[in-house]
Order: C-alpha cells, then sequence, then structure tokens
C-alpha cells in the first residue's frame, strides 16, 4: 500500500495526539488535555472505570479519581488507521501498569485496553472528538479497588 505525502502527515498528527494524551495523563497535566480534544468531545471510560462524560468532567474525575495512584505509565502501540477526508477513527493497544496504594501497602496492577478514537480535522489541525476505552483486561487488581470498578 502506497500512502501520500497527505496521508503519512494525517497518520503521524493522528498519533502524535494519541500519545500527546497519555503523556499529558502519567504527567497529570490535566489542562494540557485541551490542546487535544475538541470543546465537545465525549470520553467514555465506561468499561474500564465505569465514567463517561464531556473534557470538564473526565478532567475533574481525573484528578480525583487517579490520586491514590502513585506511578502509572500509558504504552501504546499497534494503530490502525481509518482516514475518510476530515474524520478518522483509530484503534490503539493501549498497556497499562499502575502502582496503587491503600494506607502502608500498595500493589501493581495492568489495565490492558483498546483506546477508539474519532478525530476531526478543524481548523487548527486534527482534534480528538471522541475517546471510547475498550476493556481488554486487568490483572493483579486488588480486592478494595476491583469492587469500585465494572466487571
Amino acid at each position: 500500500m502506497t500512502l501520500s505525502m497527505q496521508e503519512m502527515s494525517d497518520r503521524f498528527e493522528l498519533q502524535d495526539l494519541i500519545v500527546g494524551y497519555c503523556y499529558a495523563v502519567d504527567n497529570r497535566d490535566w489542562d494540557a488535555l485541551d490542546e487535544f480534544f475538541t470543546q465537545d468531545a465525549l470520553i467514555d471510560y465506561s468499561e474500564m472505570v465505569g465514567v463517561r462524560g464531556g473534557l470538564t468532567e473526565i478532567k475533574q474525575f481525573l484528578v480525583e479519581g487517579l490520586s491514590p495512584i502513585l506511578a502509572y505509565q500509558h504504552a501504546v502501540s499497534t494503530t490502525k488507521y481509518a482516514i475518510d477526508g476530515d474524520t478518522a477513527q483509530t484503534k490503539t493497544v493501549c498497556y497499562n501498569p499502575m502502582t496503587v496504594s491503600q494506607g502502608q501497602s500498595s500493589d501493581t496492577l495492568v489495565f490492558g485496553l483498546w483506546y477508539i478514537h474519532d478525530f476531526i480535522r478543524a481548523e487548527q489541525g486534527w482534534k480528538i472528538s471522541r475517546l471510547y476505552e475498550q476493556k481488554c483486561y486487568r490483572i493483579n487488581v486488588p480486592d478494595w479497588l476491583a469492587e469500585q470498578l465494572p466487571s
């Protein structure tokens, strides 16, 4: 398959948005999320953690919901692209280890998921209009946290 310069550029721009989102979350830089999403974006974490909403609601959830997590890292790979003019969709593997703490003890757990992103090409470039986290697996989730997550 031969890609045009525009198709290659689009793929790089979309990948930069996915990676930028991951780094913003990993660095707890919630305001940086504004540069990656449209103002009316829908962010759907319902399969993984039971939350869905707009950017403002999700930023507040991240501040509160990630507070018991000492460290986490999003590793993304194998992105599949579907670009159609000024809209696009991607499906990306995400491997997300986290160290959580409740009191004196800590545990490291792993979430495996797919990020499904919808994008639109805006005047200032591509933006994420929808993010959906599709559950694949959870490993070593402590009981106190598993009780708070959707099954």
